[in-house]
């Protein structure tokens, strides 16, 4: 039997140890370039002994999850799959209907060079049409530098996870570029927003608020999530207040799109 613990698209809270000893069994971490340009040699001899592939969330939160499914029956290799609770639906923690979502977009940290801002066109569209927006906040686990990566260098730099407050940061930039050209965007600085860390944890924090006041909140440790409401129910609104930053935010019903 071997067990890998997929280790790039989520963050174990518990740590591997924990796992170990609750299995019984030693952990083989798979990270990106495993799964992605290895995937074979997870799925070798598993015509004569058990393999399991552990996810953080549900194992088809990400799509590369699925080349391994599609790999297996290409050899022939039964599988199953047990699903688990993902952030795609514990997002209702906070009071937001899930029926009530758009599509999910992904926020990438900045470089100098690079900002792309191709999600935001997603968010406002979500908006427009009065859903709320689930945003996924960047992971950079094991990346190379540029210097190392062209030199070949097996050497990592350490883990970043993108937090609210920077994500809301990358957000507020794009609002003034699109003021700068002239547009008015549908998400502004006093568009409400909730913030959410360590959904499922023991310490799971919970803020609502402007986005404004997502780039100054405190949430502590990864992971992060962002969404932007669109359009909120009554009762949405309720919920909200629970997690105010501030509760005048919601005494002023201006954000309120018509």
């Amino acid at each position: 039997q071997r067990v890998y613990l997929e280790a790039y698209t989520s963050l174990l809270t518990v740590g591997k140890e924990a796992l170990e000893e609750f299995y019984g069994k030693e952990l083989i971490l798979a990270d990106r370039e495993m799964v992605e340009q290895e995937a074979d040699s997870i799925l070798k001899e598993a015509d004569v002994c058990d393999i399991a592939f552990l996810v953080v969330g549900d194992p088809f939160g990400a799509t590369t999850h699925s080349d391994l499914v599609l790999r297996a029956v290409k050899l022939g290799i039964p599988y199953k799959v047990i699903h688990n609770a993902s952030i795609m639906n514990a997002v209702g923690c906070c009071g937001l209907q899930l029926y009530n979502f758009g599509e999910t977009v992904s926020i990438v940290f900045w470089t100098d060079t690079w900002k792309p801002e191709s999600f935001f066109d997603k968010m406002e569209k979500n908006r427009q049409n009065g859903m709320h927006t689930l945003c996924l906040l960047d992971i950079k686990v094991k990346e190379q530098s540029l210097e190392n990566l062209m030199k070949g260098r097996k050497i990592y730099e350490p883990p970043r996870y993108m937090s609210v407050n920077q994500a809301a940061e990358q957000l507020l930039a794009i609002i003034q570029n699109r003021r700068l050209q002239g547009g008015e965007p549908a998400i502004t600085e006093n568009t409400i927003c909730v913030g959410l860390a360590r959904v499922g944890a023991a310490d799971q924090n919970i803020a609502s608020g402007t986005l404004y006041q997502m780039s100054t909140v405190e949430l502590g440790g990864p992971l992060h999530s962002l969404i932007v409401t669109g359009t909120t129910h009554p009762l949405e609104l309720e919920m909200l207040k629970l997690f105010a930053v501030d509760s005048s935010s919601f005494e002023n019903n201006a954000f309120q799109r018509t």
